[in-house]
């Protein structure tokens, strides 16, 4: 009997995950999102956070928890309950992080469940609005003549427009000063209010400005022209041969979440990006829903070996570094 005793127990254990797992979720859910509060990546996760929380029966609600390119709010999730109830929304920044940072706290292949890629983001390279530059040819010529006079922001170390800057200076060759905020959010800012030259923003952010006439546009970073931008060249066209950044995002939960959770979780992700009204948000700004076998846990694991594979050499051939 004595010997049955820990097979009973492990039993029973087993029994109260499954049951649990079936349960879930019974409270909301918290989406931690690694940047500030108005930047692209928390205007995609307060768009679908809506029809996930329909989908599973409880609200979910976004945590902005900001600072090193994402890698705080990415350590906060990998130390959290693996319960499902926290779940992470981070762009491509997953898979910049391991040649970036010297003492990562986290491994973005081990220390979570992938549940799915979620959209695909363009970029587009602005100015401040009274940027005595008009023309992409004027813009390279005002930067070859004032070199590191000219402040070039981003949402901080590892971000997307970080990386977008780096390779944008590397393809001009000039060193350009780089100017980190706690998000795009603040960055954009700054550039509204003219305290800062340049950014490289996503088009979640960029197309009503652009539109409005409220910053300058100098191109977008994909290799074909925006429908929703079509009188915008692309970098490519202009010169910046072979200029290609587009930004994917991922939704992850903590190593260990149970794997009838993940497949809830990504159920809900998957009504969520094929609500009209989501769709048609991210259409109009110019970005594309993964298809629907990225919206997977292996679709999104495959991507982000991919990307990790990728961005790798760039960085370090950068040598950019954070400790």
């Amino acid at each position: 009997m004595r010997f049955l005793q820990p097979l009973l127990a492990a039993s029973l254990a087993a029994f109260s995950v499954a049951a649990a797992a079936q349960a879930w979720p019974e409270r909301p859910v918290t989406m931690v999102v690694p940047f500030a509060a108005g930047g692209p990546t928390d205007v995609v996760a307060r768009m679908i956070a809506i029809p996930m929380g329909r989908a599973l029966g409880q609200p979910v609600t976004i945590e902005n928890v900001v600072g090193a390119g994402g890698t705080i709010a990415a350590t906060k999730v990998a130390r959290a309950q693996p319960n499902g109830y926290t779940i992470f929304l981070h762009h491509m920044g997953m898979s910049t992080a391991p040649a970036l940072y010297k003492k990562l706290q986290f491994d973005p292949l081990k220390d979570f469940e992938p549940i799915g890629q979620v959209v695909d983001v363009p970029m587009t390279l602005l100015a401040r609005k009274d940027l005595p530059a008009g023309t992409f040819p004027e813009l390279l010529a005002y930067i070859r003549a004032n070199g590191t006079k000219v402040s070039l922001a981003n949402a901080g170390l590892g971000a997307v427009s970080h990386l977008c800057g780096l390779l944008f200076q590397s393809a001009v060759g000039v060193e350009l000063t780089t100017v980190p905020f706690s998000g795009t959010g603040p960055a954009m800012n700054a550039l509204l209010g003219r305290q800062v030259d340049l950014l490289c923003d996503q088009t979640t952010q960029t197309v009503p400005l652009i539109r409005d006439g409220r910053v300058k546009v100098f191109g977008v970073t994909v290799p074909q022209r925006l429908a929703v931008l079509p009188d915008v060249p692309t970098l490519d066209e202009q010169g910046l041969k072979g200029f290609d950044v587009k930004v994917w995002h991922g939704m992850y939960a903590p190593k260990g979440t149970p794997q009838p959770v993940v497949e809830k979780l990504t159920a809900a992700l998957r009504v969520a990006m094929q609500d009209p009204e989501v769709k048609k948000r991210l259409t109009d700004l110019s970005s594309d829903v993964a298809p629907l076998e990225k919206i997977s846990p292996a679709g999104l694991r495959t991507h982000l070996e991919a990307e990790i594979n990728r961005w790798g050499p760039v960085i370090r051939k950068a040598g950019v570094y954070a400790d």
